[in-house]
């Protein structure tokens, strides 16, 4: 099974590392801001463009809420991570056939409506409020720094010229190593989970499990027990499609399996990082509607195929086993693992390796009132937040660093460098010390400007235009 979706992975995490080289973090936040259906389908887009870790796509949810962005909207991001990405679409077209490809980005869409939906009638100011306060204490989950780093390509220009540049080529490299490094644990045990029980486990156990005998019975079955096998299997992201071509193969609903793939999220590891996010009201909460619009899903799924005839016949599904062979399988292996390796010497030869050591880091940091309304790519993350204070600035380059300064100026006698006036008194001083930057940024641009006209037009052009 390895051998056979070796170079599908490695097309699928190519595809996607140059859609997330292309994609600005920082345009994310902003276009998350309510749970509309045009901001959910926005959502869903961009979650479709990021990491397929589960890991790393629960942990940028909890920073996006952070930030700012609407919590329903957030988790949509989230779903989509794992669930619309191109990778996944590829080995399950390779090792499931076409149909449950499909069915995996219909599915996707069918959930997200289904969550928010359950949202709207069930979460509570009140919860919501809690969970915010859990989320901006910081615990640190999994995979935070892989989370945290934002390696799109930040030139202007197109999106060929982007690409094409030698940051696009380091980009690539970057997203592409990190999304490995993310999934290969479990990717590995995926892989050796669905071997051992292709092997040691017979196809009567699970005919019997699934009520296969049984065709109503299964159908209803296997959208309540797929998401309850995939809690307990311990395996996220990727590393669950091997498991669901053994599953499928012993006689599971094909709505089952959708719910099984999309239950990554609410693996055992995971529900325990939601209580350290959000607290254990919401992570409860979130169990009892992830579960819910999984299922639902999958019934509609179920539904939606059987009525068209797309469900392929179980009895042709077979896990692969018959070995490494000279084929067709062989030359792609060889021509993409070629492609690897130079995404792996470009990542090595431009700093990867140390990013790659903070893969675990810590999480971001908690803007000011949570995030909310603030510029980060203004401020240094070093630079202390405040709540009394509101940063959005436009303009020169100097300007920027002037209110850097201010930002990072004392705020009072004795108090330590680097830090923020304390709340009460104190508050005015920093915006004070704004506004003097932004004056005096002012000032410089029309003296500037003074100097140049008066060089274009009066005697002294040499010294003006040295000046």
């Amino acid at each position: 099974m390895t051998w056979e979706i070796t170079w599908a992975l490695i097309l699928g995490f190519t595809l996607s590392a140059v859609i997330q080289a292309a994609v600005r973090r920082s345009v994310v936040v902003r276009l998350l801001g309510n749970d509309r259906p045009r901001t959910l389908a926005v959502a869903a887009g961009l979650g479709a463009a990021s990491s397929s870790c589960s890991y790393a796509a629960v942990a940028l949810a909890r920073a996006l809420f952070r930030q700012g962005a609407d919590f329903t909207a957030a988790m949509a991001f989230e779903i989509a991570s794992t669930n619309l990405v191109i990778e996944l679409g590829v080995i399950l077209a390779l090792l499931m056939g076409w149909q449950f490809t499909l069915a995996e980005f219909i599915g996707g869409p069918v959930m997200i409506v289904v969550l928010a939906v359950l949202f709207r009638l069930f979460l509570r100011g009140r919860l919501l409020r809690q969970a915010r306060e859990q989320a901006d204490q910081g615990l640190a989950g999994s995979m935070e720094g892989h989370a945290a780093m934002d390696m799109s390509v930040q030139r202007p220009g197109t999106f060929a010229s982007r690409l094409f540049s030698p940051e696009g080529f380091t980009a690539v490299s970057h997203v592409f190593v990190m999304e490995w490094a993310a999934i290969i644990r479990d990717l590995v045990i995926g892989l050796l989970v669905a071997g051992m029980i292709a092997a040691w486990v017979p196809d009567s156990f699970w005919q019997a499990f699934f009520f296969s005998g049984h065709p109503v019975a299964a159908k209803v079955w296997g959208p309540l027990i797929g998401p309850v096998v995939a809690i307990i299997s311990f395996v996220c992201s990727i590393g669950n499609v091997p498991l669901a071509v053994v599953l499928w193969k012993g006689g599971i609903s094909f709505g089952g399996v959708v719910a099984f793939i999309f239950a990554d999220l609410i693996i055992a590891p995971i529900l325990n990082i939601y209580r350290k996010y959000y607290g254990a009201r919401m992570a409860a909460f979130l169990l009892g509607t992830f579960f819910a619009a999984m299922a639902l899903a999958g019934y509609v799924i179920e539904l939606i195929f059987g009525g068209l005839g797309l469900i392929p016949d179980p009895a042709t599904a077979k896990v692969p086993d018959s070995g490494v062979s000279l084929d067709y399988t062989t030359w792609l292996n060889i021509v993409f693992l070629a492609l690897a390796s130079v995404l792996i010497v470009r990542f090595v030869r431009t700093g990867g390796v140390a990013m790659l050591r903070m893969m675990g880091g810590a999480p971001e940091p908690a803007e000011a009132e949570g995030g909310r309304g603030l510029r980060n790519d203004l401020i240094p993350a070093r630079a202390p937040r405040h709540p009394g204070v509101r940063v959005a600035v436009t303009g020169s380059a100097a300007g920027r660093r002037d209110v850097r300064d201010g930002c990072r100026a004392r705020g009072g006698a004795g108090s330590a460098p680097g830090r923020l006036a304390r709340p009460g008194a104190g508050r005015r001083r920093p915006r004070r010390q704004l506004r003097v930057a932004l004056q005096e940024d002012d000032g410089r641009r029309r003296r500037l400007r003074r100097l140049r006209r008066r060089g274009r037009h009066g005697p002294h052009h040499g010294v003006a235009g040295q000046a």
